[in-house]
């Protein structure tokens, strides 16, 4: 039996080839209107900033063949729920992080972002240039799903909390909120890990129901008003140190698509994926100072606390490979970073070091 005879019948059981084996719609020619549906309300700083610049380049690069109409969590279909929504052709188009849908399949969490993984420029060197994509697209595909990387907020803080945390005995019993391989991690530790969608979490914050969360960062996070409720700011995660976000297609309706229509597409996302992660890298200086104005104490994990978070992050990252189709995707993105890292650590690391040296004296 080969790798995805392997994973259709039992990773996945039979819903995915049920879905893949249904016959694509016949769609009219000529303008049409696609519905996309997000896993963040409207306004969200970085997340939604990209699923709407992607929602209005694909209309205007189309002259309107393709008019996307986006829907914000909730609106049809909530925050975690947009995967099934898309699968099923209840919706064309999500725009979210696909960490989120692990109980689909852990493989997407590298697809987003995992523990002591890829920066955002690493990322995009695997994706684009080292096979990242094609993985995905497998992946998604079993799904009737044709994905792109459309987002990455770049380095994601640890996170805010109520507390300061001095050792790791002080994430026992933590009520916190982070999606993914992080929280995984953070659960293996003893914390009380919480998955809340992002609209929710300042009332979640506010009200004492969670002691902490992670969010995107400074620039987001201050959106979102963190600030107002808790004043400990951990500035540096281990959790998602390059997080992308993706734009995915119901597969029959990405099958419609003109191939010209394909190629505007493609290119509009990893437009998007681009200037995102300018955008997150524009921003966060900024809103990390005026945090800081206002009195949010700034701190970083000790180290036995990053020591424990890179123990439990191996322990997670470990007990999925005997998946093939996760194992294959896992040995491909830590070549690639691998291979990138070492070049980075001779090439721009030494220069960073020599050019704060330099302009500091």
């Amino acid at each position: 039996m080969d790798r995805r005879s392997f994973l259709r019948t039992s990773a996945l059981g039979g819903a995915a080839a049920t879905t893949t084996a249904l016959a694509a719609p016949v769609y009219a020619q000529g303008n049409r209107t696609l519905t996309l549906v997000t896993s963040v309300p409207d306004g969200f700083a970085i997340f939604d900033d990209a699923a709407q610049l992607a929602a209005d380049r694909i209309t205007a690069a189309t002259d309107g063949q393709l008019t996307i109409e986006k829907y914000p969590a909730g609106a049809l279909v909530g925050a975690f729920e947009v995967f099934d929504a898309v699968s099923s052709g209840q919706a064309d188009i999500y725009h979210s992080a696909e960490y989120y849908f692990l109980n689909q399949h852990p493989g997407f969490a590298f697809f987003t972002a995992v523990p002591f993984g890829m920066t955002g420029v690493e990322l995009l060197a695997w994706y684009y240039h080292q096979g990242g994509m094609a993985l995905h697209h497998e992946l998604a595909g079993l799904f009737n799903l044709k994905p792109f990387l459309c987002g990455n907020t770049g380095m994601q803080p640890g996170g805010w909390f109520n507390s300061e945390i001095t050792s790791a005995e002080d994430l026992q019993g933590l009520r916190f909120r982070m999606p993914g391989q992080g929280g995984q991690v953070l659960g293996r530790l003893g914390a009380s890990v919480q998955n809340i969608p992002g609209g929710e979490i300042y009332q979640a914050l506010s009200s004492g129901q969670i002691d902490g969360a992670e969010w995107i960062g400074p620039f987001a996070d201050e959106r979102m008003g963190f600030q107002e409720v808790t004043s400990i700011y951990y500035t540096s995660g281990f959790h998602e140190p390059g997080s992308a976000l993706a734009l995915s297609f119901n597969l029959d309706v990405w099958e419609s698509f003109t191939p010209a229509q394909k190629t505007i597409i493609e290119s509009v996302c990893e437009s998007v994926h681009s200037n995102n992660l300018g955008l997150s890298w524009a921003e966060n200086g900024a809103a990390l100072r005026r945090l800081q104005q206002e009195g949010i104490q700034v701190r970083e994990f000790p180290d036995d606390v990053w020591d424990a978070f890179g123990r439990a992050s191996v322990e997670v990252r470990e007990e999925n490979m005997g998946d093939p189709i996760y194992a294959e995707i896992a040995n491909s993105y830590f070549e690639s970073m691998a291979s990138t890292s070492a070049w980075w650590q001779i090439g721009d690391g030494e220069y960073i070091r020599q050019r704060n040296r330099v302009n500091a004296a």
